[in-house]
């Protein structure tokens, strides 16, 4: 396993018309890294984001998509991803990045 920092672990959030509806709820989703655990995405959080503080985290992973090559018989896959819904506490400060949105 690779030593990731708590920087490398959450890649973009993710902004979808479900995403936005959960955050009504004080669940936010981001794309993290392939390799990242619940605990290490967790500190991230806590860290990159003043005041917030994590109840749970659900992953899940998303395999790559088999692609055509040139548009020949030939298959390739893209990247693989891996989401994460956090959900915050109660008590918790809301994440800025999504509050013009």
């Amino acid at each position: 396993m690779a030593d990731i920092k708590y920087y490398d672990v959450i890649l973009k959030p993710v902004v979808t018309e479900k995403s936005m509806e959960l955050m009504g709820e004080k669940k936010y989703t981001f794309l993290v890294h392939t390799e990242a655990t619940k605990s290490q995405i967790k500190e991230a959080v806590e860290k990159m984001f003043a005041g917030a503080k994590v109840a749970k985290v659900n992953t899940m992973n998303n395999e790559g998509k088999k692609r055509r090559v040139r548009g020949t018989m030939q298959f390739g896959k893209t990247a693989k991803t891996k989401k994460a819904v956090v959900q915050l506490t109660e008590d918790s400060a809301d994440i800025e990045i999504f509050e013009g949105l």
